[in-house]
């Protein structure tokens, strides 16, 4: 599986453009003004100076993968760094969602797949006035991402434990709209397409789902070939490691792979 990603790796690595091959005036700005806008922000700090305490945290955790079906086994133990190194998204990652989060206007944010928390401290920062509701299928993995949110005194972040199953179609009923839905967790072609399914009820104009490993394995990729083909799916921005999808309405149908 290892060989065929990076083989996806390379061929994406060809076969994707710049803000410069874009034609569309919505994701020329989108590439230009906040995927391309690597210049280094005080809001960082904190979050990355919070990263490298867990990176030197030894303390050992149980993980349950409540369904997960991605980095995670199941009732393993792992020691804090582990998991910090192996599962955390990259700053250059997690800054991007940052930035997609701070552009993009949303009342409640949900995220799939809280982990130790260091993405959703991004996301609650990006956006202070919207509620972020995080989900997390390990209670131990979920207990170090709450003091993670106390440390950097976070308070618009509401952190739900259990199964996505459970959770996320829940918190859809719950919601009169989705504004901006992160799915990174259950990495497994029904399940992503399931969480897909059931947003599309509650999208919008405004609506922006990011998927979260779109490469990760052949029924990722499968999924993510099917979420582009959606007739109510305008624009998808694929940049390998995740993909953006946006419903704007009267917009002509098109997919681009940008370079990240």
């Amino acid at each position: 599986m290892f060989i065929q990603f990076v083989v996806d790796y390379f061929k994406h690595r060809l076969t994707s453009k710049s803000r410069h091959g874009t034609h569309s005036p919505f994701v020329y700005k989108l590439v230009d003004e906040v995927i391309y806008d690597f210049s280094a922000k005080k809001v960082y700090e904190d979050i990355e100076l919070q990263r490298k305490k867990l990176l030197n945290d030894d303390t050992l955790l149980t993980i349950t993968d409540m369904g997960a079906g991605s980095r995670l086994n199941r009732n393993r133990q792992k020691k804090v760094s582990e998991l910090a190194k192996n599962a955390l998204k990259s700053p250059r990652l997690a800054q991007l969602i940052y930035r997609l989060a701070k552009q993009h206007p949303a009342q409640k944010i949900i995220e799939l797949g809280t982990c130790l928390g260091i993405t959703t401290a991004y996301l609650a920062k990006a956006n202070e006035a919207a509620t972020v509701i995080s989900m997390e299928g390990c209670p131990e993995t979920a207990n170090i991402a709450y003091r993670n949110f106390v440390a950097l005194e976070l308070a618009n972040i509401e952190l739900q434990v259990g199964n996505f199953n459970a959770l996320f179609p829940k918190e859809v009923e719950n919601s009169a709209q989705l504004d901006f839905v992160y799915i990174d967790g259950n990495h497994t072609k029904a399940a992503t397409l399931k969480y897909f399914n059931l947003c599309l009820p509650k999208t919008h104009e405004g609506t922006l789902l990011i998927f979260d490993d779109i490469y990760w394995s052949k029924g990722m990729k499968a999924a993510w070939e099917e979420i582009k083909a959606h007739p109510e799916v305008t624009v998808t921005i694929d940049l390998f490691w995740i993909g953006l999808v946006y419903f704007k309405k009267g917009q002509v149908k098109e997919h681009f792979k940008i370079k990240f």
